[in-house]
């Protein structure tokens, strides 16, 4: 694995109590809420050298496909980087799990073949600076795959998003905001959005701030004028 020399506090990020909480849900949700088809589908077809932004506890590893040589999972909240840790011994390919957050990725310029943020978007402090990141440690014509809470297509839902995203949600949930225009930014990178569609986390019963996400694939331009 090829890493930049820039040093990352091991604790940039810190929110054990939501950890904790995070880790006994989304092992839950897997089943519970169809996450497991979804991470299947977010990381089917991958190849080569992968790079997974904000891996959590690792829930993504069991997914990845064989064809990909070669996973390096950045985490930057410790309780969280340990259960990944203990995800990546059980992955069936290799998988490398180290501290970092997607403002400063520290790895390489162009080393990966394929970029995922899996409900990553909506936590880190600066979306545009996290995008710009992904587009440099990315090959040209490399894919981006991501699957992220974003703002509601309805007036009403999308004003109750804001209006939490401005007060308690943040705090409660880790830093996730779930009103973000998640699709534009990745546009605004410089990334071409190929395919994508919206879904509904969990598709049955109520629906939560949380529920509107996207599911895409989004692609470096394979020539950059």
């Amino acid at each position: 694995m090829r890493l930049r020399s820039t040093k990352i506090p091991e604790d940039a990020v810190h929110h054990p109590v939501f950890a904790r909480i995070y880790a006994r849900m989304s092992v839950a949700a897997e089943t519970g809420a169809g996450l497991a088809a979804v991470r299947s589908e977010l990381l089917a077809g991958l190849s080569g050298r992968v790079i997974d932004i904000g891996a959590g506890n690792g829930l993504n590893f069991a997914h990845y496909p064989p064809a990909v040589s070669e996973v390096v999972a950045i985490e930057p909240e410790r309780s969280l980087r340990q259960l990944a840790v203990a995800s990546a011994l059980r992955a069936g390919i290799p998988v490398d799990v180290v501290p970092g957050v997607a403002e400063a990725l520290p790895v390489k310029s162009e080393a990966f073949d394929g970029a995922v943020t899996s409900l990553v978007l909506c936590t880190v402090r600066n979306v545009e600076r996290s995008l710009t990141e992904i587009v440099r440690v990315l090959r040209p014509g490399a894919e981006l795959r991501f699957f992220e809470h974003v703002r509601a297509d309805d007036r009403v839902m999308a004003a109750t998003q804001r209006a939490l995203d401005r007060t308690v949600w943040p705090l409660l949930a880790g830093g996730c905001h779930t009103a973000r225009d998640t699709l534009a930014a990745i546009e605004r990178a410089g990334l071409t959005v190929e395919t994508y569609r919206r879904v509904r986390m969990p598709d049955w019963g109520f629906r939560l701030p949380t529920s509107d996400c996207v599911l895409g694939v989004a692609r470096r331009p394979a020539v950059v004028d």
